[in-house]
């Protein structure tokens, strides 16, 4: 039978073996680092290429590479800047043409209803001076108007006054008249 360890002593074992691996390492890396001072450097061999000025030029190219990399995205974020200043102030130019154009709106709004309600206070004065001239005289004149513009006025009077102007006028006129008075709201939703 074979008999396991606990994972307790097991692991200070691994971890001290691991320490002096990495202890050896260090001392033999630096006995070679220490050997090779800059006195006691080896001569490079005639046939083995020098890799430092490729090196350097590398380096060289790789710096103008990101310098011009990073002048290209200073120009590109110089340019995004003045793009967003300028829909900033078309952003605000928008805002204020939209508050005009709503304060135009509630000044032609009132102006409607304004004209609105002087026109319709103008009918109904209208309206009022036919019902009260006299019947044959009202009827002459309503006799002249076309049957929608008459039967809206006869609609606005006092039915007395209505019944005495359409007695007075010639048949098919009142008859024209009644037609439009009964269909005026016939094409009024009911629901």
């Amino acid at each position: 039978m074979i008999r396991r360890r606990s994972p307790a002593r097991v692991l200070p074992v691994v971890a001290l073996l691991m320490f002096s691996s990495v202890v050896l390492r260090v001392l033999v890396g630096a006995d070679s680092a220490m050997a090779n001072t800059p006195d006691e450097q080896p001569e490079p061999d005639a046939a083995a290429p020098v890799a430092e000025p490729a090196q350097t030029a590398d380096t060289s190219a790789l710096l103008v590479a990101f310098q011009t990399r990073e002048q290209r995205l200073v120009e590109r974020e110089a340019k995004l800047v003045d793009r967003l200043q300028a829909l900033s102030v078309v952003e605000q130019e928008v805002a204020q043409q939209l508050a005009a154009l709503e304060l135009a709106e509630k000044k032609l709004a009132a102006t409607i209803a304004q004209a609105e309600t002087a026109s319709s206070v103008d009918l109904q004065r209208l309206a009022t001076v036919y019902e009260n001239m006299p019947a044959k005289d009202a009827a002459a004149l309503f006799a002249e108007m076309p049957a929608g513009f008459a039967a809206g006025f006869l609609g606005m009077m006092e039915p007395l006054a209505s019944a005495k102007i359409m007695s007075a006028l010639p048949p098919e006129k009142a008859y024209s008249f009644s037609v439009v008075l009964a269909g005026r709201n016939a094409n009024t939703p009911t629901q």
